[in-house]
């Protein structure tokens, strides 16, 4: 008689083999289309590029990644779309932006193995998990503006002394940023969050393209305050920046996505980058940046990460966008 352990080796070697052998297929298959994948998101090229490398190092096949703001990159790849034209094989974005395009019918669906690792809370039926989530909140320049004289809550971004001295991104143009005002109610409720709305556009902040420049200038300086994704303080406290994060309670944060082009042009090269994008190695690249990665066992390097209470933002439709454009227009402009 063969001992169990013997036979769950055996077993298990079997499975290995198993999906190594699809994994060489798909990577076979990638490399026939062309040998490349093209990709369009919002991760920062400072977190995509190390996964790229270690990607193209691994299967041979080069990644050609279109970083923009979560608006630029949906609406380039919807254009090109539109037009006919079918450019893009995967789509690395938040929530809000996904969601948009999957009313438009822009994806496929693929669960990849690699979705595994991931909590079931996580993982979209119909384009996998939720690989980060990204609690925004309000991060500062201590050379500045001291801790001791630092925001406390969103609240105290109201105070006439902080006038000037705030950046953020653009909500009439930067659609999580819409979402984030849309979803203030989760946290302050309706008719505070309503009033906090108009108000914090009456103080008129700086307003930037996106998160990206909006942290950009507290790690210089040149605006002290910025509401922006608080991984940011990893990403520029590595470069010598003194910069940090207002502990609040609740912050308000959107999922981000992987999902395949529905007329992807090299739909094998897709799956291959979403499975390797999706193993422990990538996720602990991405942490390495300070990203919140939601793969089990996986540590945040942002201090007091551990404390955050993330609140899931809406989803807005095409109408509840343009609904709230012009609303923020009315609060922020006029």
């Amino acid at each position: 008689m063969i001992h169990p352990a013997v036979l769950w080796l055996f077993a298990s070697l079997l499975i290995s083999s198993v999906a190594f052998a699809q994994d060489a297929k798909l990577i076979e298959a990638a490399k026939k289309e062309g040998g490349k994948v093209v990709a369009y998101g919002s991760l920062e090229n400072a977190s995509m590029d190390p996964i790229a490398e270690a990607f193209e190092k691994k299967t041979g096949i080069k990644v050609e990644y279109f970083r923009a703001s979560a608006t630029k990159a949906m609406d380039r790849a919807l254009t090109e779309l539109r037009a006919g034209k079918a450019v893009f094989d995967v789509m690395v974005n938040n929530s809000g932006a996904i969601e948009v395009m999957r009313k438009e019918n822009v994806f496929a669906k693929y669960i990849s193995p690699s979705a595994s690792g991931f909590p079931k809370g996580e993982i979209d039926p119909q384009l996998g998990p939720a690989y980060r989530h990204t609690p925004i909140g309000i991060i500062y320049n201590k050379s500045v503006v001291g801790p001791a004289d630092a925001p406390r809550s969103l609240e105290d971004l109201l105070n006439p002394k902080f006038r000037g001295k705030v950046v953020m991104p653009d909500p009439t143009q930067h659609t999580t940023t819409m979402q984030w005002l849309a979803s203030l109610y989760k946290i302050m409720g309706k008719e505070k969050a309503d009033k906090y709305i108009r108000d914090l556009g009456a103080t008129k902040p700086i307003l930037a393209e996106s998160f990206a420049p909006s942290a950009e200038r507290v790690s210089t300086g040149e605006t002290p305050i910025a509401i922006s994704l608080v991984r940011y303080v990893v990403t520029f406290a590595e470069k010598g920046a003194p910069v940090d994060y207002v502990r609040m309670s609740k912050m308000l944060s959107t999922g981000q996505y992987l999902a395949l082009s529905l007329k992807a042009p090299r739909p094998s090269a897709g799956k291959a980058f979403i499975d390797f994008f999706l193993t422990a190695e990538s996720m602990k690249l991405l942490a390495k940046a300070g990203e919140f990665v939601t793969m089990k066992g996986i540590p945040q390097l942002l201090p007091d990460a551990d404390k955050i209470s993330a609140v899931e933002m809406d989803d807005l439709d095409q109408k509840g966008y343009a609904t709230k454009r012009e609303e923020f227009r009315k609060a922020f402009f006029q």
